[in-house]
């Protein structure tokens, strides 16, 4: 895996993924009173806090685009 996520974008990743997940399971909004909203939130914020650890996004290699310097 060559890194394609650059560091503005890797902590604005990791912001979102924080924030997602702590909104679905600490934020008490009926809009969260439902499993799959829930568990749909939880999971795009592990995948964002993940593409953000790894530093690579497969979306980003299916588009060409790259974010980082190297």
């Amino acid at each position: 895996m060559i890194a394609n996520v650059g560091t503005t974008d890797r902590v604005f990743r990791l912001v979102l993924g924080v924030a997602l997940i702590a909104a679905a399971l600490l934020s008490g909004w009926g809009a969260f009173d439902g499993a799959p909203l829930t568990y749909g939130t939880v999971v795009a914020g592990i995948v964002m806090l993940a593409t953000a650890t790894f530093r690579f996004c497969p979306l980003y290699t299916l588009l060409g685009i790259k974010t980082c310097r190297n």
